[in-house]
Formats: structure tokens, C-alpha cells, sequence
């Protein structure tokens, strides 16, 4: 009898394959990846930088709800919802009803929600009713720390409501607490949909949340002075996703002679500023932040001022992590971070470009900043071959190539040449023997004509 459940357990695993192979349905694959917007960073990424994708203040959505570490945050969610419905006089019941009618889709957003914890698991009623319950007590805690760090600046808290010494809601906390919680906002396992935020105001407000509201008022947050998307452009993914496409407004500027599809070689990765600076390139802040305007022509390399401080390569590793993920994002930032990784090998690239206001350190030392960015590009960063800025790569190294700028970069990099005494008494020098071999050469000639 043993031997006959052996061979039965034996076959059990092909029936099972055979079972789902009759289920499959190669539709319900696809719109099932689309649903998808909110992952848990593998292994091979974050082992790279653990602490750049883990929350330290606060868990938003499912990924790191119950962490030890987060949890002192938990009484101030409720204590923020409890705010919220007191001023809003609608009863929680509303709320919850209007997220429950999106709770599939919400749950949707999260790829493999369900292998991280069955309490999460949409098909069981308990764990349906958790996931509502954390959704809505999220959603509201955060609609109320983005009001409170508006009002804050104005010397108001939010509907007044809040004490004055209170830890997260007052200025006191906008100032020591929220920029944390920012931060923790834009880590790409700790997102909440901008779908829940836009039901919970519709409830609030008794009217549908506009998308383009919904938008601006999370970019408002993350950003002291964005740039506001298109109207029109839709509702975000996340607050990740909208702050990602902040930074990359506005299309390339591409000439129209450029050819994408050429693939890359070593040629093609661009220069460090020093040496483009010593073959006769000249720096520019682009008249946008936008990270797609950058551009190479006559010589002028444009490129978008970038404040550089403590958050921005934990920012720039998860829009690259979401990039790697979402399939049909593109990778724009990420070629945009190899682009700098490459043009700041040093600290003398740093101070070339801060000197045109292209780069704004606010971590200290220029060494520090080239090391954001060389610890930003993984050894596997892959660049879609159609990636417009690689025209820069190009264009940018065909100038170096001229034998003019050849010339002038081997004179630059001479040490004579390195201080601006030596270069004037160079040409200086350079002058008086032209003077003295078309002197010689009149005599010469007068000689012979005499």
C-alpha cells in the first residue's frame, strides 16, 4: 500500500501542471502583469544596497506592515484617521465602502501579495477585511501628513485641529518627522495606489476626485517646486510614479540626423567632464530640470540642474528598481544615471560642474557626490538601445575625436600648460617667433628683389 501512495505522489506534480494547463487562459496572463505596479525588490537588486528600499519611519501598503521597527507609527495612523473623520463628519463606513468597491484592483497593484503573507490573501473574508482595514488607515494617515506639511508652511495646521506640540502634525513634526516619512515615500515596496487616495477624497469631498488634483497634490509634497504634470495625463500608478515622470518632462532633444538603434560599444559611453572641458567643450544649465533635456550642439553640452543631498540616490535606486520591473516604463532615469556615472568619475568632474550650477551639492565633499553615482549603476545596467540620450554618448565623443580637440586636449594635459601663467607666456611666446619667421621671411625676400 505504501509503495502504491508512493507512486501516486510520484504523478501528482504533472497532474497538477496538466490541471492548470487547462485553466490557462493567455489573456487573463496579460492583464493580470499589467495589473501590477508595486513590487518586492529581488535579491540580486537590493542585495546591492538593503537599506535604500527598506522603510525607516512608517509601512505603506502590505510589503512591510507589521515590522517592528515601524510599528510606533501605527498609533499615529489612527490617531490621524480619528482626525480626519472628526473634520470630515463622514462616517467610516463610507470610507471603507468606497475603497472595498476598488479592492480588487488595489490588491492587484501588488505583485505576489499573496506569497508574502496569507493574512493578505483576497479570497479568505478575514484576510480581505485586513487588507481594508490597513488600506483605508493608510490612505488617511497619509492624506493627512501631505495637508499638514502644506499648512505647516503657512503657519497653520491642518484644519486646526492638531495641537501645537503635537509629534508628526505640527510644524514641529513637518520639520523633524515628515521629511522621513517623504523619503519612505518613495521607496518602490512601500507605495500605496493613487487610485485609493482618489476614492477616499471622492468620499471626503462628496464629489469624484479630479486626477489631475489627485496628482498635484502628492507632487506638491514630494517636490518643494515641481514641475505639475500635463492636465490630461492621467492618474499615477503611485506616489513614485508621479514624482518618476515629474523628473522626466517634456520630450529629448534630439537632432533629427541621430540614429537610435546603433548599439553601443565602448565608444560610445561619454567622457568625463574634465576631459570634454580640456577638448573645447563648454558646460550649460539646460533652462529645465527636466532629466530629458540634455543635449549636445557646437560644442555646448546642456545639461539639468540636479540638487544633489542625502535622499537622492535612495530616490534614484528605486525609480531605477520600478524602471527594471514595470515593464513599458522605459528606462530614462536609468540612462540617466550611467550618463552621470560616467561624466563624474571624480571629484574634479563635480567641482567642474557645480561651478555652472549644474550640480548642487548639499552632501559635502565632491567625492561623496561621485560616489552616489557610481554606487547608483549596478555592474548589470542595461541601456535600451533606442534611449535617446545615448545620441548624446555619441555626439559628444565625435567632437572629442576631431584632431583639433585632439590637439587641444593633449596641450591641456600637459603639465606646463596647467596653470593660466604658463598658457599666456605660451602664446605669447608663440607669438613673437611667428613675428620673428615672417620678419625673416620679408627680409629675405627684399634681398632678392634688391
Amino acid at each position: 500500500m505504501a509503495a502504491a501512495a508512493a507512486g501516486s505522489s510520484k504523478w501528482e506534480w504533472m497532474a497538477e501542471v496538466e490541471e492548470k494547463l487547462s485553466e490557462a487562459d493567455a489573456s487573463v496572463e496579460v492583464s493580470g502583469w499589467w495589473r501590477h505596479s508595486i513590487y518586492r525588490v529581488p535579491a540580486c537588486i537590493k542585495d546591492l544596497n538593503p537599506k535604500a528600499y527598506r522603510p525607516q519611519a512608517v509601512s505603506l501598503g502590505p510589503f512591510h506592515h507589521g515590522d517592528e521597527r515601524l510599528r510606533p507609527m501605527e498609533e499615529h495612523k489612527r490617531r490621524a484617521l480619528r482626525h480626519l473623520l472628526r473634520r470630515t463628519g463622514r462616517p467610516l463606513r463610507e470610507f471603507a465602502a468606497a475603497v472595498e468597491e476598488v479592492a480588487e484592483e488595489l490588491h492587484g497593484a501588488y505583485r505576489g501579495l499573496d506569497a508574502v503573507a496569507a493574512e493578505w490573501c483576497g479570497g479568505d473574508d478575514e484576510g480581505g477585511a485586513k487588507f481594508l482595514e490597513m488600506m483605508v488607515v493608510d490612505g488617511c494617515f497619509l492624506l493627512e501628513v501631505m495637508r499638514a506639511a502644506g499648512a505647516a508652511s503657512g503657519g497653520n495646521f491642518v484644519g486646526g485641529d492638531y495641537a501645537p506640540n503635537d509629534p508628526i502634525f505640527s510644524r514641529h513634526g513637518v520639520l523633524y518627522v515628515v521629511p522621513y516619512i517623504r523619503r519612505d515615500m518613495l521607496m518602490l515596496e512601500n507605495q500605496l495606489p493613487l487610485l485609493l487616495l482618489a476614492k477616499l477624497l471622492t468620499v471626503e469631498a462628496a464629489k469624484p476626485a479630479n486626477d489631475d488634483t489627485v496628482n498635484r497634490m502628492v507632487l506638491r509634497f514630494l517636490s518643494p517646486s515641481p514641475p505639475l504634470p500635463p492636465a490630461g495625463a492621467g492618474l499615477g500608478l503611485h506616489p513614485l510614479d508621479v514624482f518618476r515622470r515629474s523628473m522626466l518632462h517634456g520630450p529629448y532633444h534630439t537632432p533629427e540626423n541621430t540614429t537610435h538603434h546603433a548599439p553601443a560599444s565602448d565608444m560610445d559611453i561619454i567622457r568625463p567632464a574634465t576631459d570634454l572641458h580640456e577638448a573645447g567643450v563648454r558646460f550649460k544649465k539646460s533652462a529645465t530640470d527636466s532629466l530629458h533635456d540634455i543635449r549636445f550642439r557646437r560644442g555646448v553640452l546642456s545639461m539639468p540642474a540636479m540638487s544633489i543631498d542625502d535622499a537622492t540616490q535612495c530616490t534614484l535606486l528605486n525609480m531605477m528598481a520600478f524602471e527594471r520591473l514595470h515593464a513599458g516604463t522605459g528606462n530614462d532615469v536609468t540612462a540617466y544615471v550611467f550618463f552621470m556615472d560616467n561624466i563624474l568619475r571624480t571629484a574634479k568632474d563635480v567641482a567642474l560642474l557645480d561651478s555652472t550650477g549644474i550640480i548642487q551639492n548639499a552632501i559635502g565633499s565632491d567625492e561623496a557626490v561621485a560616489a552616489l553615482f557610481h554606487g547608483a549603476v549596478p555592474s548589470d545596467a542595461v541601456i535600451e538601445p533606442e534611449n535617446a540620450l545615448l545620441a548624446v554618448h555619441r555626439r559628444a565623443n565625435a567632437h572629442c575625436r576631431r584632431p583639433w580637440n585632439v590637439w587641444r586636449a593633449s596641450i591641456a594635459r600637459t603639465t606646463y600648460f596647467r596653470s593660466p601663467t604658463s598658457v599666456v607666456t605660451f602664446v605669447a611666446a608663440s607669438i613673437v617667433v611667428l613675428m620673428i619667421v615672417v620678419q625673416t621671411i620679408f627680409t629675405v625676400v627684399s634681398f632678392y628683389k634688391g
